[in-house]
């Protein structure tokens, strides 16, 4: 069975854009491949988080994950971490990468950028620890998105390095893999831009129901349509979004319908809108809540995980060193 890998930054609790975009298809996938699910706290470490901020973190998203539904019977889900077997990939794969092409990756140009007084080190090699994380498994398929896409290039490309320079055909190149066609994008309530912790505009999936209804109903719009069948402006357009995910089909026609003729009052959408995401959240808000509170069953998945994953990746790095010519 052809294997998937995906791992998600403890920087905070998920929200309904990491639902939607990701963990929603990551309950499906588990059950067609064979799935591997880490939470990337080595990756955080480019921001200086305080210790007690990636302990807690975590703990969070690997509550939250089996809150959605990933079954740590049948997936694999482990702190990244705690599999020390990728640090040593990680070295292999930064002595085989090159300063120019590092300097030229988009996502580390942009950080620099935004941060100049912290451009890392492990900022410059993202690309090698993310190859680390995916070859160790020597996966298949990786889900991401378009941010991603040029980490995903160079990871096929330290794949295809590492076998031409050892004359072996030892890595697959891992592709990106898209669920559907069209990728779900769920949009923030800012009035533009998708859903995410640093522009703060998320609904997250532990948000009680005053917090989910007083974000939306702070959420942007405009005075309202001023003739028939008019295009939406991008912030409208964001909340029948939002109500296209979570509300039946027969409320966004009713609220549409009201837009296209001029009828529209935000205030009721808002409203149904706050109704419809915390009837979605609740049930899974409850289940964060329980096994949070179960510290026991959080290791006990942790280290199961963790024997799981860690029966391919030291078989992975015993050949690696004997490729390389080290003892194993």
């Amino acid at each position: 069975m052809e294997i998937v890998l995906s791992g998600i930054r403890p920087t905070g609790n998920l929200h309904l854009g990491n639902y939607f975009g990701a963990v929603r298809s990551f309950v499906k996938l588990q059950h067609d491949y064979r799935c591997y699910f880490f939470i990337a706290d080595w990756h955080s470490l480019t921001t200086h988080p305080r210790p007690e901020n990636i302990r807690q973190s975590v703990k969070t998203i690997l509550a939250e994950y089996l809150a959605c539904g990933i079954d740590p019977e049948v997936a694999t889900i482990y702190v990244q971490s705690d599999l020390t077997e990728t640090l040593e990939l990680y070295l292999y794969m930064n002595m085989n990468a090159y300063l120019g092409e590092l300097q030229r990756v988009t996502s580390f140009k942009e950080k620099a950028r935004k941060q100049p007084d912290n451009i890392n080190a492990g900022l410059l090699t993202y690309p090698c620890l993310m190859a680390a994380d995916i070859l160790i498994h020597r996966a298949h398929y990786v889900p991401v998105g378009k941010d991603q896409e040029q980490n995903m290039e160079m990871a096929r490309k330290f794949a295809r390095r590492f076998n031409i320079m050892y004359e072996r055909e030892f890595f697959p190149e891992p592709a990106s893999f898209h669920l559907s066609e069209k990728a779900v994008k769920v949009p923030g309530l800012n009035g533009s831009g998708k859903m995410g912790k640093s522009d703060g505009n998320a609904i997250y999936l532990t948000d009680d129901e005053k917090t989910i209804k007083r974000k939306i109903m702070r959420a942007v719009t405009d005075t309202g349509p001023q003739e028939p069948n008019s295009a939406k402006p991008e912030a409208v357009a964001n909340l029948f979004a939002l109500l296209e995910l979570v509300s039946e089909r027969d409320t966004y026609d009713c609220f549409n319908e009201q837009y296209n003729l001029c009828n529209i009052r935000y205030g009721d959408l808002k409203k149904q809108l706050a109704y419809d995401v915390n009837l979605f959240c609740a049930p899974i808000r409850e289940r964060i809540l329980e096994i949070s509170s179960n510290s026991a069953q959080l290791e006990r998945v942790a280290r199961r995980g963790l024997e799981k994953a860690r029966a391919g990746a030291s078989k992975t790095i015993k050949e690696v060193r004997e490729i390389l010519g080290f003892r194993s």
